[in-house]
């Protein structure tokens, strides 16, 4: 890989879909980064102090300014390095606007649900929120048709910052597939998407940038465990 003079770290987690899109943009621009580990459960002074607002990862340094929150560092790369490797945000002034509401909508309306689903203690509101996921994968099927255009990202010819967007989701869809069996990206209901899937994950970048299938399997039924001992304590 190839940063020129520019110094980029990555302060992040193994298994967080929002850090492996940070990671895959600068895989796909073939970008030399330092990836910082941290621990969520003791959160470093370093975190603290370049994400006081929400304490959150992913947190990217470039040259020592930090800059939070996965999309936008996402976009800041590829504006910042443009002309290295491919494009992901669209140049034109309405598709970059209409690839910014999908990937709104997925955040909102596919993950934000799908942590209700894995969090919340009571059988009413898991089953509230698979059905939200189950409405919001059918309309980014038909999402797909519509920004594709046939090709075969939404990006059109290659990943762009919706593909990124979802994509970073697919190694913690899996998972919870195979734990749970719950299964989002179905050929027989969402063809376009189960089809998209396999070509997201082919991508070196993506390869590159997906957490472990085994080790996050393990992590996983850890963290449910966890979740389990939990909520049976607060009964």
């Amino acid at each position: 890989m190839a940063g020129g003079g520019d110094e980029l770290k990555l302060l992040g987690t193994w298994f967080s879909p929002f850090v492996s899109r940070v990671k895959f943009v600068f895989h796909l621009k073939g970008l030399s980064y330092e990836n910082i580990e941290e621990d969520l459960k003791n959160k470093s002074e370093l975190l603290l102090k370049s994400n006081p607002a929400i304490k959150k990862v992913p947190v990217l340094f470039h040259n020592g300014k930090p800059l939070c929150e996965s999309m936008i560092i996402v976009e800041y790369i590829d504006e910042t390095f443009a002309g290295v490797g491919p494009s992901v945000v669209p140049t034109d002034a309405y598709e970059r606007a209409v690839a910014r509401f999908w990937v709104s909508y997925i955040d909102n309306k596919l993950v934000a649900p799908w942590f209700q689903v894995f969090r919340s203690k009571s059988m009413e509101e898991k089953a509230e929120g698979l059905k939200q996921i189950f409405v919001a994968v059918m309309v980014l099927e038909e999402a797909f048709k519509e920004c594709s255009k046939g090709r075969p990202f939404f990006g059109g010819d290659n990943a762009g910052i919706v593909d990124i967007a979802l994509g970073s989701q697919l190694g913690w869809v899996r998972a919870s597939q195979a734990l749970s069996g719950i299964k989002l990206f179905d050929p027989a209901k969402t063809p376009l998407l189960a089809a998209w899937a396999e070509r997201f994950l082919a991508l070196d970048a993506a390869k590159a940038s997906m957490p472990e299938f085994g080790r996050l399997i393990e992590y996983a039924k850890m963290r449910q465990a966890e979740s389990d001992a939990a909520n049976a304590a607060a009964i």
